[in-house]
């Protein structure tokens, strides 16, 4: 049996939305990162597709989602390079704006292979997109037939706009919340999902832990379903509102339930796992609430370091997998070890794009089954 007749059908619908960031990347790779005033060589050079947005509607593309994307370029070359890739990889760019004048958005990122980490000086594209360059006609198109909508906070001002017209049509949001920018608190009081960065839980709710602060943006943001907060190398923890309120008589405090489940994990595992609490839990935080849910640890696939290239992008890749796995209607328990799965995968290739898996892609099948 082939690797492509052995995955489940698609999910019937598999239209997503994504408005954000686009840029092209410039990733140089380097022995080791410069010191002030070094003049040094890179050992590799690559030009490609990048952006949140850009990159995590990728990641759904291979995956067989239907993406359409909303942002903005400029005539120029750069430009012209973004929506011929996006559109090379099944991404529909029909509502992107281009502007004749300014220039596209571009990145250069400063790829250090003895530490395995990376370094993006960014220039935004200019001139900035504004709401009115999208056409209501355009946005109501946009939306119609979407299964989600995703944000990466970037292009705040048409966000909101667009998050406003999702909201009315009741299509539920995802938001990629990085760290605190404009725009941000206007997009989490509409979302049903937040994907968030190791540092953005406690930034935004000046809570002190991130199993507490996750608690804390249950609390403070009603519509919420699920957080998820990815740890890289760690794993991930997901926060999972229930869909009836559980028994007030007895509370379960989110730091020791973490700790517990970390006592579960098996160091010896080198694919993704899931752990998950018992369901329908009230879990507390000291001084902030409780909230009826259960809470998940995912842990991330053991790559060697021989086989880390670059691990830009993997943040998105792991979006798209989420994307794919809540138009699926993958259970929680299944979704993280596929989008670390995913995320896992990009790490293994220079650039964002240039290593995320197809749906067909052999690794993947234990994950889709």
């Amino acid at each position: 049996m082939s690797a492509s007749s052995s995955v489940p059908p698609l999910p019937e619908n598999r239209v997503v939305l994504g408005c954000g960031a686009v840029s092209v990347d410039y990733l140089a790779t380097v022995a080791s990162f410069p010191q002030p005033d070094d003049k040094i060589r890179s050992t590799s050079l690559k030009v490609e597709g990048g952006g949140n947005v850009g990159n995590a509607l990728t990641s759904a593309a291979r995956l067989g989602l239907t993406p359409r994307i909303i942002s903005k370029v400029a005539n120029d070359a750069q430009g012209k390079s973004l929506l011929s890739e996006l559109e090379a990889d099944g991404v529909d760019t029909s509502y992107m704006v281009v502007s004749e004048g300014g220039n596209s958005p571009f990145t250069y990122i400063i790829v250090d292979n003895q530490t395995k980490t990376r370094t993006c000086i960014h220039t935004p594209g200019y001139p900035p997109m504004v709401p009115n360059e999208l056409s209501q006609s355009s946005l109501f198109s946009s939306l119609d037939g979407a299964k989600l909508v995703y944000f990466d906070v970037r292009l705040h001002e048409t966000a909101v706009v667009v998050a406003e017209e999702a909201s009315r049509r009741k299509i539920p949001i995802l938001v990629d919340a990085e760290r605190k920018r404009e725009g941000l608190d206007e997009l989490l009081n509409l979302a049903s999902y937040v994907v968030c960065s190791e540092k953005f839980p406690q930034a935004w709710t000046a809570v002190s832990s991130t199993p507490s602060a996750l608690v804390s943006m249950l609390v403070r943001l009603p519509n919420l379903k699920f957080v998820i907060v990815t740890l890289g190398e760690k794993g991930c923890i997901m926060l999972e509102r229930s869909k009836d309120e559980a028994p007030e008589s007895k509370e379960t405090d989110v730091e020791i339930l973490v700790e517990s489940l970390k006592q579960r994990i098996d160091g010896n595992s080198i694919m993704p796992t899931c752990l998950s609490s018992l369901p329908n839990l009230r879990i507390s935080a000291d001084g902030i609430g409780a909230v009826s849910g259960r809470l998940l640890l995912g842990t991330a696939e053991k790559i060697s370091p021989a086989e880390i290239v670059d691990t830009t992008g993997a943040g998105d890749a792991f979006v798209g997998a989420v994307l794919y796995a809540l138009c699926a209607e993958m259970p929680a328990e299944k979704m993280l070890p596929f989008a670390a799965k995913v995320a896992a995968a990009g790490c293994r290739a220079l650039g964002a794009r240039s290593g995320l898996p197809r749906r067909t892609d052999p690794c993947l099948a234990p994950f889709l089954l």
